[in-house]
């Protein structure tokens, strides 16, 4: 909590889907991510869906199936086994 105060990143509870889109966009340029960030909706039911905590890195396949569902992270994360699901799931590219 005394990083996040530092840093500047404390936040009430959002109340509104404006409040909860404000605070995720902050966190998103406060941790300077370079990959995409999505925002699930207020009742989560994306995190209900995919068991979204703790962390996991989810592949989904170009049918909307889950192909690859990585184990708790950050130490559950094997980028090797993701590499593998997709080689899987890309199509193979010509040489």
């Amino acid at each position: 909590m005394e990083s996040n105060i530092k840093e500047k990143v404390v936040f009430a509870s959002p109340k509104t889907e404006e409040d909860r889109a404000f605070i995720a966009g902050t966190c998103v340029r406060k941790l300077a991510l370079e990959l995409p960030a999505v925002l699930d909706e207020f009742g989560n039911s994306t995190e209900q869906a995919y068991t979204g905590w703790p962390d996991r890195i989810y592949l989904i396949d170009t049918q909307g199936r889950v192909a690859y569902k990585s184990r708790p992270g950050p130490f559950g994360f094997k980028p090797d086994q993701l590499e593998a699901a997709l080689g899987r799931v890309l199509p193979a590219r010509e040489k």
